[in-house]
């Protein structure tokens, strides 16, 4: 083995180098013969030649106008939280009244816009009341001597030595014709200047109106109301189902709160004006089922000779010195058409029972509506008629 590689190196010793072969295109030349290999050859030319072309002619919509805008979503706004009784109690969540006073198109916005039997039209919350001004009737101006005593928070109603009682003494006085009879509290005032003038001004003076006790200057509004013809009532707030989320306020009578915890209130809320012949509920759905409760705030307007007219809801608490219960409110449904029928059906059973009794709040639609109600009631038969007129003495 040794031997023969010994000879070979001595057999090219004496040759010169052999020159090295250069690399071979042989397999690229094969490869681009693939067609795939090919194909993206010609894509990268094509990109290549665009990129060539741009950088020598530059941009073609160099001169075009551009605008470059940033979006932002913006955060979803939190849901207002529901007003609390006492917010609605104050009108706190009524911002409608304030477009009340004039000069807005009743069709604005798309509400809808009922005509009356007589001529008149009303349409939807925040329109102007358009309803004329009723001449005044003026009734005796509060406090009527006699009817009044000292309480630790103002005036309070009392039965006087001769038996005169606020409930007659400051009620509208009325004479029936022997027509059916018809009659509508309006309550909620005395906390929106607008609201509360309109109706005091354009519901006739057979409409009584029904006067909120937080209401600043409250014996004022009274007064002009009174000065007006309109015999007026109290609203007394009372715990509903849910208090005390939703609360009617600091002197709420309260189910479970006693028979002195209710006077002790019903001092501060019948203290607060003179010149009411009785008194209605605001809310009081729970308040109605407690006996103790109840009890005590009927004794307290019996023995002060103050009347209780409710809105349907206390139909069957006997007391006061006189009672009623309307038969039903007009304006559940705070629409034109509604209230409309809620009216015309008032009408109907009064003319199939003799009278009925009707409660609203004083919403604009609710205002407009009735003052045009009123209005051509004596043509269809009717007498509108204070609801003083309605109530009647226990045991009678």
């Amino acid at each position: 083995m040794f031997a023969k590689r010994q000879s070979a190196l001595a057999a090219t010793a004496g040759t010169a180098p052999r020159a090295k072969d250069g690399p071979s295109l042989k397999p690229v030349v094969d490869a681009l013969k693939k067609p795939p290999v090919a194909a993206g050859l010609a894509g990268l030319l094509l990109l290549g030649a665009s990129a060539l072309f741009l950088t020598v002619l530059g941009d073609p919509k160099a001169g075009t106008p551009s605008a470059h805008v940033a979006l932002e979503r913006d955060a979803a706004a939190a849901p207002a939280p529901a007003p609390t009784g006492f917010e609605a109690f104050s009108m706190g969540a009524m911002g409608l009244y304030q477009n009340l006073a004039g000069g807005a198109d009743p069709t604005a916005g798309g509400d809808a816009v009922i005509t009356l039997p007589d001529g008149g039209s009303v349409s939807g919350q925040g329109a102007p009341i358009t309803a004329p001004v009723h001449v005044a009737s003026p009734l005796a101006k509060a406090p009527i001597a006699g009817l009044s005593q000292p309480g630790s928070n103002g005036p309070l109603p009392m039965i006087a030595p001769d038996g005169r009682v606020p409930a007659q003494a400051y009620a509208r006085p009325f004479r029936p014709n022997g027509k059916p009879r018809v009659s509508l509290i309006v309550g909620g005032l005395g906390l929106n200047a607008v609201t509360t003038r309109a109706a005091i001004e354009r519901l006739p003076p057979e409409v009584t109106l029904s006067f909120v006790p937080y209401a600043d200057n409250l014996q004022g509004w009274i007064d002009q109301a009174r000065a007006q013809g309109h015999e007026v009532m109290l609203e007394m707030p009372m715990e509903p189902t849910g208090y005390p989320d939703n609360d009617p306020g600091p002197y709420t009578l309260l189910a479970d709160g006693g028979a002195d915890d209710v006077t002790a209130k019903m001092d501060w809320l019948l203290s607060r004006a003179t010149g009411y012949f009785g008194v209605t509920n605001y809310l009081g759905d729970r308040f109605a089922g407690s006996d103790t409760g109840m009890n005590a705030f009927l004794s307290v307007l019996r023995q002060r000779g103050v009347a209780f007219l409710d809105d349907g809801s206390f139909q069957r608490r006997p007391g006061a010195w006189a009672r009623a219960s309307a038969d039903r409110v007009i304006d559940r449904t705070q629409s034109p058409a509604a209230i409309v029928a809620a009216l015309n059906g008032l009408e109907a059973q009064a003319k199939l029972r003799g009278s009925a009794l009707g409660a609203g709040f004083s919403y604009p639609v609710t205002v407009e509506a009735a003052a045009r109600w009123t209005a051509g009631l004596e043509q269809r038969g009717l007498q509108l008629a204070p609801a003083s007129s309605m109530s009647m003495r226990p045991g009678r």
